[in-house]
């Protein structure tokens, strides 16, 4: 076993061990702690976030740690504070614990997927009752993720993310706050998911059509992207008849655009 305090970071794992300490305090202070709070924190590494987060009034931290080396030392720092749980192992594919805020210096590698396993899918959200989630996450995913209509980062993602959640930013992070620094900008971001879904199913899986042919070319008019679904004319009477003009961008679209727009269309039968 490589001991905790010489481990050095794992490229296969996306390790960048965040060291600023204004950056970790900012990160606790945007999940708004508790004392009745349960955290589930992913990837604690070496233990600096861990250790914030301990430091609060919460009721319990549950932190997953994928890489082997890593437990021990997290055990040997914590273990004898009863509110830590650690298990070893993949958060995307763990049972994940009944919380209410999830805290996570993601690996950038599994951004998408473990934000879908924590937020859920349109058709599907999540049956979790999250409050808050603080995620470490590359810039440029960040920007997707809050990106306004009109923005050239506004895209499917964030129409999927923001009707699941709303999105905000609360810092850029540097890569001079990590060891190693990693190549891009960071950015810490914080989720607040709905609390009730704002689509049934069969709404959803529409959106999601809809969103799979205009994102496609999104440099091209929805006249062109979405003219496979029925006649033009009938599709400008349908969209018109929601405020959409099909001679708009899909970026252009609101999130509840989308839904409007997906609610005009026709059922399958």
């Amino acid at each position: 076993m490589v001991h905790h305090s010489s481990h050095r970071a794992r490229r296969r794992f996306g390790q960048h061990w965040l060291h600023d300490q204004s950056v970790l305090n900012r990160i606790a202070a945007a999940a708004e702690l508790s004392p009745a709070d349960r955290v589930l924190e992913i990837g604690p590494g070496r233990g600096a976030l861990t250790a914030v987060l301990l430091a609060a009034p919460i009721a319990v931290l549950h932190a997953i740690e994928l890489d082997r080396d890593l437990v021990d030392g997290l055990r040997e720092r914590f273990g004898s504070d009863s509110r830590f749980a650690l298990q070893q192992g993949d958060a995307l594919e763990l049972p994940l614990p009944e919380v209410e805020k999830v805290v996570a210096n993601i690996p950038y590698n599994i951004t998408g997927p473990l934000l879908q396993r924590l937020l859920g899918r349109l058709d599907r959200p999540a049956w979790r009752h999250l409050e808050r989630l603080v995620l470490l996450v590359q810039h440029e995913v960040a920007e997707r993720l809050r990106a306004r209509p009109g923005s050239s980062a506004f895209g499917a993602l964030s129409v999927r993310v923001q009707l699941l959640a709303e999105a905000e930013s609360v810092c850029l992070v540097p890569p001079r706050c990590f060891r190693p620094p990693p190549r891009v900008m960071s950015e810490v971001i914080r989720l607040r998911p709905h609390p009730q879904p704002l689509l049934l199913p069969a709404d959803a899986r529409r959106v999601e059509q809809l969103l799979g042919l205009a994102f496609a070319s999104r440099r091209k008019m929805l006249r062109n992207t979405l003219a496979s679904l029925m006649p033009i004319e009938r599709l400008a009477d349908l969209a018109g008849g929601v405020g959409i003009r099909l001679d708009q961008r899909p970026q252009e679209l609101t999130p509840g655009q989308w839904v409007a727009l997906a609610r005009a269309l026709p059922q399958d039968p």
